[in-house]
């Protein structure tokens, strides 16, 4: 959840906060972690932004209500979605946004308090402003009492197509208005027995602005609320004394604009100086599995944020629920996640976990010490390629990102789309769909780490359209709207693509095929090696082209792309000595079927060494299979 650049106290903050992971001496040597065999094939993630899949009005007013712009329900995810999902080669869906969290509409009659407009982005309100943990957003369900059965039934229902569910935990913040009507008997509402008298207690859930109250934040760039529309509770006023600090870590009573105002950061035992108030996590447990870490935190004295989002996310595990994608993990405690991923695996060993981080040096804390499966792979591989496909780097670049994480390569998600970033269709990204063919191959590809998809892309939606509050490139997570390339896959809930352009049917046809091939290969869950380098005074090859092989006992593929929108190329490619008898091939000729378009190409091997002849189209990428 990048809403805007971190503000510098709020960044200090951050720092402080992922710094206080506790480490100490530890007078016993933990037994060595167990071997954990790797899954046989990729698992894929599908991105949905359930508000907007299912939506089928087209009207796209800014800062238009539900009624003019529509919204996508639970029950609009139908088995012919699913199935539509699942020919992507989709192992697990990502159902972002489902969490009940503030929104503008009325649901008084329900039992739901009237969120206020001066603390909601946009009209239909972030989701990653959460107000009750314990149900879901009664903007999706067609009956909103029955919230909780509608996706109970789409989670049942995605199970018995093969896929598994994930849900959004945002442990870092939630809603100012906070308030669970879902919550079991016995569990208190966040903040409910804080001690407001101070700036921070161990066990408070907030921090405190001691005897100021909130002010709502100056608005900029001609914005307000709804876009100006009269609202009762639109006033320029929140009742909150004394003010709470800010998600991002803002202290004071008034956030700026560009904090994340909608929300309140929660306390995990980081006193405000960024020292450490709770137990901590000795150094050589990054050698232990997650039984030894859920064994570590039995019996120890942990703050009380801690065991609410404990029953949190064992709550959702109990529902149904197979995995969570942790927003903004980077600023809560490793030590935390050591005692909530340990618990989580005790239930469900199985349990998908998956962190947005950005700080390549914390990497390894957040999956050794902090026991997540999986982080984005954002600030190198993804900014590189996008850097790529836009001219301002080489394909040179990958060699060093793959190599400096080789030990950690299978737990680094691969993706070019998700909400937060640009639509890879936008004018600011790759302007065109096709021109990130090469590089979604490629990322796909790479590693045995799970790829991600975006709802839209694989039809090349370009996110364009002022919403209101969420702005063109990105399609918006904080407004009604329709999404119009996912529209016509959708055609009036078919999901059958028939109402694609051409263009857009090719594209989808080209990510069926390879997604499929990417599910299915048993060599991207085996080793790599990077031709590229060898390559690069091959005549015909530049660094506009990106070359590797992997393999396992089962199959062999080379893989390689082509950059440059506007030239081909006809090349010898090289497979080095090393690798060919790697592969165990004596010299000779070796059939290769490429696997995205068909063709029969063969390998070469003379004196040791490999050569493939091949022409490369402008965007081209080969899948080449060892036959």
């Amino acid at each position: 959840m990048k809403r805007f650049p971190l503000r510098p106290l709020a960044a200090a903050l951050a720092a402080a906060l992922v710094s206080a992971v506790g480490l100490t001496a530890c007078s016993q040597t933990p037994e060595p972690q167990a071997t954990v065999a790797e899954p046989a094939s990729k698992a894929v993630v599908y991105q949905m932004f359930t508000r907007l899949f299912g939506n089928t009005e087209t009207a796209n007013l800014p800062w238009g209500t539900l009624e003019q712009n529509g919204v996508g329900k639970f029950n609009d995810i139908t088995d012919q979605a699913l199935e539509g999902i699942k020919e992507l080669g989709v192992s697990h869906v990502w159902y972002t946004g489902v969490l009940h969290h503030a929104v503008v509409g009325d649901y008084s009659q329900y039992g739901i308090s009237n969120d206020d407009p001066d603390v909601i982005k946009g009209r239909a309100g972030s989701p990653y402003a959460v107000k009750d943990y314990y149900s879901v957003n009664p903007d999706l369900a067609e009956n909103p009492a029955e919230r909780m059965a509608e996706f109970k039934a789409l989670v049942a229902r995605s199970h018995r197509h093969g896929l598994k569910v994930i849900i959004d935990i945002v442990p870092n913040h939630i809603a100012r208005d906070y308030q669970s009507l879902g919550k079991p008997d016995g569990v208190e509402d966040f903040g409910a027995n804080d001690d407001t008298s101070v700036e921070y207690a161990r066990d408070n859930n907030f921090y405190y602005v001691v005897g100021q109250p909130f002010q709502v934040p100056q608005w900029l760039d001609g914005y307000e609320p709804l876009g100006g529309e009269p609202h009762p509770l639109a006033d320029g006023q929140f009742a909150e004394n004394p003010a709470k600090w800010t998600g991002n870590g803002a202290r004071a009573a008034q956030p700026h604009f560009h904090d994340w105002y909608e929300t309140v950061k929660v306390n995990y035992g980081v006193r405000p100086d960024g020292s450490h108030d709770f137990p901590a996590l000795p150094a050589e447990y990054a050698q232990m599995d997650v039984t030894g870490h859920y064994q570590f935190w039995q019996g120890k004295d942990v703050p009380d944020s801690w065991e609410k989002f404990r029953d949190i996310v064992l709550f959702w595990t109990e529902f149904g629920i197979d995995g969570f994608r942790y927003d903004m993990a980077e600023m809560v405690p490793v030590a935390f996640w050591s005692y909530l991923n340990s618990h989580i695996k005790q239930v469900n060993p199985d349990a998908f976990l998956l962190a947005e981080v950005y700080q390549p040096d914390l990497y390894r804390d957040y999956l050794h010490l902090g026991k997540m499966d999986y982080l984005y792979d954002k600030v190198d591989l993804y900014d590189t390629l996008k850097a790529i496909i836009q001219g301002r780097e080489s394909t040179d670049a990958i060699v060093p990102i793959q190599a400096a994480k080789a030990d950690i390569e299978h737990h680094m998600l691969h993706f070019l789309e998700n909400h937060d970033e640009q639509r890879i269709a936008s004018p600011d990204f790759a302007g065109k769909a096709e021109n990130a063919l090469p590089a979604m191959v490629l990322s796909a590809t790479l590693s045995t780490s799970p790829t991600m998809l975006y709802f839209g892309q694989d039809v090349g939606e370009p996110g364009d359209g002022d919403a209101g509050f969420g702005k063109a490139t990105r399609t918006t997570i904080f407004d009604y709207w329709g999404v119009p390339a996912h529209q016509r896959w959708m055609n009036d809930g078919a999901f059958d693509g028939g109402a694609l352009t051409e263009q857009e049917q090719a594209l989808r046809d080209y990510y069926v095929r390879l997604m499929q091939f990417v599910a299915d290969s048993p060599a991207l869950m085996g080793q790599y090696a990077e031709i590229h380098s060898a390559n690069r005074d091959t005549t015909g090859y530049n660094d506009r082209h990106y070359s590797f092989l992997r393999w396992n006992d089962q199959q062999q593929l080379l893989v390689v792309s082509n950059f440059d929108q506007a030239k081909g190329s006809e090349m010898a490619l090289r497979v080095p000595a090393e690798q060919i008898a790697q592969w165990q091939l004596a010299d000779g000729e070796y059939a290769l079927n490429d696997a995205l378009s068909g063709e029969s190409l063969s390998l070469t091997v003379r004196d040791g060494e490999g050569l493939v002849a091949l022409t490369l189209a402008p965007l081209q990428s080969r899948i080449l299979v060892r036959q």
